[in-house]
Parts: C-alpha cells; structure tokens; sequence
C-alpha cells in the first residue's frame, strides 16, 4: 500500500509539473504585452520599460519558468501585475467559497444520483426506470449557467424562496448555510444525473452477478441485498467518475459562482481575464490543476477503503 501511494504521489507531482509548464509558456505566447495591459494604452515607453524591469518580464523566459517554480515550491504564487497584491492571500480568501460550493453540489450529486441509480436498476422496465432516465437525460443536457438561471427565476423571482443577489458580506453561518441551497442544487443536479446515469448502468450489470442471485435465492431481503452487498461492488467505478468529474465540477462552479454573484476562485479567476491579469490567471489555472490533481490522488487512495479485494503492490 505504501509502494502504490508513493508511486501516485510521484505521478500526482509530475502531472502538477506538466500543468504548470504548460500553462506557463501558454500564457507567454497570447499576443498582448501584460505592461501594456497594466499601465494602459498611453503609457510612455519608459514607463513599460520600468514596469518590466520591475515585474521581471524582460528577463529571459527560462529564467521567469525557473524562478516560477522556485516560488510554487516555496508556497509563493506571485503578484497580481493589475492591483499588485499577493496572489496567493486573495486566492485564500476566495478559496473557502469555491470549496463550500463543490462540496454541497457534491452532497447533492451523491445523495440524489447513487440512490436513484439503484432503484431504476433495479425497477427497470418500470416506469420509476423510465422517470429517472429521463431526469438524467434532462440534467446531462442542461448547462450549469442555464440551470441557475432558471432555478433563480423559479425559486428567487416568483416564489421569492432565495435572494436573487447572493452577497455573502457579513452573513452568519446560518445565513451563509441558506445562501449555499440554492447555487449547490443548480451545480448538484447536473453531477446527479452524471452519477445515475453510471449507478444504473454498473447496477444493471452487478445485479446479474452470481452471488446477488445466490443471496436472494436464500431469503435476503431484497433491500439489504441491493443496497449492502451489490451496491459495494457499484461504488468503485461510481467513486472514480466522481473523481474524474472534478474538473467539469470546478468549470461549472465558474459559471455557478458568476451566475449566482457568489465570491470565489471561479469569480476570482473571470474578473482576472476580464482585467488581462496574467500572473493571475496562471497562479489560478495551477491551483484548479493541483486540485483536480489532489482529488484523484484521493480516489485512488480510497479504493482499498471501499473494497478489500483491491490489493496494492
């Protein structure tokens, strides 16, 4: 086990590695000049030329990728070249925002999406199967952006539910909890449709296995067969595509946060491209990267957890 989780850290690490490669010399050749961007349009010759003096744009590209990674193994994500601020303290503040939102649309996901995937499997033909094909049909064709604005008009606009200017400013944690419901099922639906969808095919598949038969056969109640014994070995490729589905989760948080007003790396990371804040983005690219990165880690980890049968050399 230890062998397998140092090998996936070694991968995890060069992974990170790649990313930040190539989101580096990516953002090196957009064709704009980041002094330019800074100062503006009007700014004179020698002020750019100071500018990057300063900023250390005018140093070779090897020399700016090298001190990159210096300061990523030090913790340090630079500067913003707009506002001049350290990256890495306003990706903190927005960071705890982002992780409550993938979090809940997480909760939601699973809650709604394993249980409906076993029922339809197992009701299949029926018209529950039917109802929740079509549920994960519909959440499957909906984009994150859309389904918020539809959930802000239903349960903001005519049912007056939710606030429809989601500002978290002051809020307790009781109001902070209420304000996450609404974003969190907006996200959390679409996952719940990608998870039935998966539940019900890998259920399907398990539930003509020999040792379900062999269980029922001898008196089992049904339930504690479905949901104990075959829904055990169901969790291994569901867990995995939850892991993979990271990444689409944090790119609809984007839209989720933008839509809903809400603060967070996904908020954080539109204003910088709207503001061209090139170290910005970089720093808030590597760090949805390593995060992708650190989830599947997790996953992996997590397989002997889920069953003993899966042994690591």
């Amino acid at each position: 086990m230890l062998r397998f989780a140092a090998r996936r850290i070694l991968v995890a690490l060069f992974i990170v590695w790649a990313v930040v490669t190539i989101v580096f010399f990516s953002m090196r050749v957009i064709p704009a000049d980041p002094a330019e961007v800074a100062l503006g349009d009007y700014a004179t010759a020698e002020s750019l030329e100071a500018f990057r003096q300063k900023t250390g744009l005018d140093r070779p590209l090897l020399v700016q990728y090298l001190e990159l990674l210096g300061n990523l193994a030090r913790g340090d994500l630079g500067r913003s070249i707009i506002t001049n601020q350290p990256i890495g303290a306003q990706i903190a503040e927005a960071f705890p925002h982002t992780l409550a939102l993938a979090l809940g649309s997480l909760i939601v996901g699973t809650a709604i999406g394993i249980p409906t995937g076993v029922i339809t499997a197992v009701k299949r033909g029926t018209w529950i199967d039917f109802s929740g094909r079509i549920f994960a049909l519909l959440g499957l064709s909906f984009p994150a952006f859309y389904l918020g604005i539809v959930l802000l008009i239903v349960f903001s606009v005519w049912l007056g539910w939710f606030p429809i200017i989601h500002s978290l400013r002051g809020d307790s944690l009781g109001e902070a909890f209420y304000k996450l419901i609404l974003p969190s099922l907006s996200l959390g639906l679409i996952q719940a449709a990608y998870v039935t969808r998966l539940t019900r095919s890998t259920m399907l598949e398990t539930l003509t296995q020999d040792y379900v038969r062999t269980a029922v056969a001898k008196g089992l109640r049904r339930p504690k067969v479905y949901f104990k014994h075959a829904l055990r070995n169901v969790l291994i490729p569901v867990v995995t595509a939850i892991g993979l589905y990271t990444g689409s989760l944090l790119g609809g948080a984007i839209m989720t946060e933008t839509v809903f007003n809400r603060p967070g790396l996904g908020k954080l990371l539109v204003g910088a491209i709207a503001q061209r804040d090139y170290d910005l983005i970089q720093s808030g690219l590597i760090v949805f990267a390593v995060i992708v990165v650190v989830v599947n880690l997790l996953i992996d980890l997590s397989y002997g957890l889920l069953d003993p049968r899966v042994k690591h050399a």
